[in-house]
């Protein structure tokens, strides 16, 4: 069963890859494809915790972590359409 998990985690984590450099142009888009790489590795960390008999308080930590990244990201994208006006990267200048 573990195996199962373990495949589907790694099917998981290559399809948010997939998704990642397939959405480049749009901020929130990166933004749910990293959330959903987060979330297959944080899948993968349970299952490697549970199969040594583990303690889960590294996971707990793993999922703080990734939720303070979260409110990070849609800190910087509420910050960016409040500037340009849109999620595009192309109408995002870097030089100005």
């Amino acid at each position: 069963m573990l195996i199962y998990l373990s495949f589907f985690s790694i099917v998981m984590y290559i399809s948010g890859l997939l998704s990642f450099c397939l959405n480049r142009k749009h901020f929130l888009m990166m933004l749910l494809s990293l959330e959903f790489i987060v979330l297959s590795l944080y899948l993968n960390l349970f299952i490697l915790l549970s199969y040594y008999s583990n303690e889960y308080y590294f996971s707990m930590i793993f999922l703080t972590m990734s939720v303070c990244e979260g409110a990070l990201g849609l800190s910087i994208l509420v910050a960016m359409i409040r500037t340009h006006g849109n999620d595009y990267f192309n109408s995002f200048n870097l030089l100005w």
